[in-house]
């Protein structure tokens, strides 16, 4: 396919989960809004910063609600919309439920990008769905200074099967789904700078659906779940942390990596918000002494589509190691453990 004359990504200041506010910024934004209620079936709301929104219904039933959109960080349109549905369903995955609908989110450019250009990115969102097993029901559209496409998505999960961010256990073993480096792949991609087959394993990675999330959550031994976006392995451990008053313990040499991705990281290929993410919660996080400033980075580096941080009992913890990988995650790993302490993050060797 002929793709816009005009690169998607030459018109957006940041790319994918990259453009997320600085977390610090975020958390000062929300730290006095007002809270409505009390609402007794709002089971999951802002509070420990949780991937959706979670509503009891009469039944049994929950009922999760998301939303997320992002600006480009692939030229090829379908790509894009593909990836951004991909990220935009996994939230819902990530409460251990199942997906059911979804709505369009779209800002364009008018005038800019091609409408047949725009079409293939609603074509690769489509896509995406139609392999979760949801429709796109309707959505909404304007015209913005850069593109931006996303999802807002709903979901269903029995009540006693949801899992929040902040209900790890110490002793609990932690698996990650997916490996690290989208975000130092998505700095090379707009440099040109790629090695080969180096997008590949990208979208790959990238449009892989979370849906190990649902299959989960039905397994007592599994206590918590979140999905590792913007905010990096380290961000998003950090609330796993916050949430479950205690602290995680990541073993760096188990994380696993995308292939380029060291190489890129120790060539400066890494983007704004890994900067911005350690000054926000690099007070929290304990460094060994001589870690270099590369892995740092791939530790804050932003996850667009990212994979599953997922929280079980230790006694358990091969097994379901296991029929992660068997569920198309082949490069799942342990990573690291919840300890007693304050909440917090300790990174060894």
């Amino acid at each position: 396919m002929d793709a816009s004359p005009v690169r998607l990504t030459s018109l957006a200041h940041g790319g994918g989960c990259g453009c997320k506010l600085d977390p610090a910024i975020l958390r000062s934004l929300l730290a006095d809004q007002p809270i409505a209620g009390p609402f007794e079936r709002l089971l999951v709301g802002n509070e420990t910063a949780d991937d959706a929104a979670v509503w009891a219904l009469d039944d049994g039933t929950c009922v999760i609600a998301t939303t997320d959109f992002f600006t480009p960080m692939v030229d090829d349109p379908r790509d894009f919309g593909r990836i951004a549905a991909t990220n935009a369903i996994s939230d819902v995955y990530a409460m251990g439920g199942r997906p059911i609908m979804a709505l369009a989110i779209l800002g364009m450019p008018v005038g800019k990008i091609a409408p047949e250009v725009v079409a293939e990115i609603l074509k690769g969102g489509a896509a995406t769905c139609a392999e979760a097993g949801i429709p796109i029901a309707g959505g909404h559209s304007i015209d913005t200074p850069e593109p931006i496409y996303g999802l807002a998505v709903i979901g269903i999960c029995r009540r006693e099967d949801v899992r929040r961010n902040a209900d790890a256990r110490v002793g609990d073993v932690l698996i990650l789904t997916k490996p690290l480096g989208v975000g130092v792949y998505s700095a090379a991609i707009k440099r040109d700078a790629l090695p080969a087959g180096g997008y590949a394993d990208f979208v790959a990675t990238t449009t892989l659906l979370n849906k190990v999330g649902a299959e989960l959550s039905p397994d007592p031994d599994v206590h918590a779940i979140t999905d590792v976006t913007g905010f990096g392995l380290l961000g998003h451990g950090l609330e796993f942390a916050r949430g479950a008053g205690c602290r995680l313990a990541i073993d760096w040499a188990a994380v696993p990596l995308l292939p380029a991705a060291e190489a890129l990281a120790r060539d400066g290929f890494v983007t704004g918000a890994s900067h911005r993410n350690w000054t926000a919660f690099g007070a929290d996080v304990a460094l060994p002494d001589g870690f270099p400033e590369w892995a740092r980075h791939l530790l804050t580096d932003p996850q667009t589509s990212g994979g599953l941080l997922v929280a079980c009992a230790p006694e358990r913890a091969d097994e379901i190691l296991a029929r992660i990988r068997a569920a198309g995650h082949p490069a799942a790993a342990i990573v690291g453990r919840a300890e007693a302490g304050a909440a917090g993050i300790r990174v060894a060797l």
